[in-house]
């Protein structure tokens, strides 16, 4: 069995429990679409993003008091150490029906009647906790797109390994750990959009686990507010 935390209190790769890995996040990196974001978290590397809003096609699919979300995550053949086959897996189409499910929660689609919107999302490499970095850049490229939001949303996850609570799990972490739990928040609003967990938590633990992601989600937020602020400067200077 691998020994996920020393006795000094480290893991693996050098962090302590209540620390990130490096988050990167660049806003407006593909040409041709509304909005669309690339993130770096650890070793994730996840592109994402949006078309629309625009018609539905075909008909009989539209809604006439507000716009639809289809969202399509996709884990690339090379993203992972075993070649990934490249239909969509059983594990793609669930997370890819959750992150439409907490980007509905943060959109005022009833702006956008008898429309529909987009949102792809591609990773190119996984590293543990890539359904709360595609939140993340999701949100990023809403944001770039100018569709109406309630509030930014953020992804992070929490979880336990060693008999000890944990912030953001890498990809062994998340393997052989004994739980895991990703949060989407607003911060703004101090909502949560996602809660999913899987292992055995007692209650206390429950409520350390829940309460450290949302902390991890505050601090990715403000990369994530950066990067926006960035984008933003630069458009104005042209």
């Amino acid at each position: 069995m691998i020994k996920l935390i020393d006795e000094n209190g480290l893991r693996l790769d050098g962090r302590r429990f209540d620390e990130l890995r490096p988050v990167k996040i660049e806003v407006g990196v593909i040409k041709n679409a509304n909005g669309s974001a690339y993130i770096e978290h650890g070793k994730n590397k996840i592109v994402a993003a949006v078309y629309g809003p625009r018609e539905v096609h075909p008909k009989h699919l539209l809604i006439p008091d507000r716009a639809i979300v289809r969202c399509r995550y996709h884990m690339s053949p090379f993203s992972t150490e075993e070649r990934k086959p490249p239909q969509p897996t059983r594990r793609e189409i669930e997370i890819s029906l959750v992150l439409r499910r907490a980007m509905e929660c943060v959109l005022f689609l009833e702006e956008y009647p008898r429309s529909i919107i987009d949102v792809y999302v591609e990773v190119l490499q996984s590293d543990g906790g890539s359904r709360c970095a595609s939140i993340t850049a999701i949100s990023a490229a809403l944001a770039d797109s100018g569709i109406s939001m309630k509030d930014l949303i953020v992804g992070c996850a929490s979880g336990k390994a060693d008999g000890q609570i944990i912030l953001d799990l890498s990809d062994i972490e998340d393997k052989e750990g004994e739980g895991d739990m990703p949060v989407a928040y607003m911060p703004n609003l101090d909502k949560i959009t996602l809660l999913q967990f899987d292992g055995i938590f007692s209650e206390e633990e429950f409520k350390k686990a829940l309460d450290l992601a949302i902390m991890g989600n505050k601090k990715i937020y403000e990369v994530l507010r950066k990067a926006l602020m960035e984008k933003y400067f630069k458009t104005e200077e042209k």
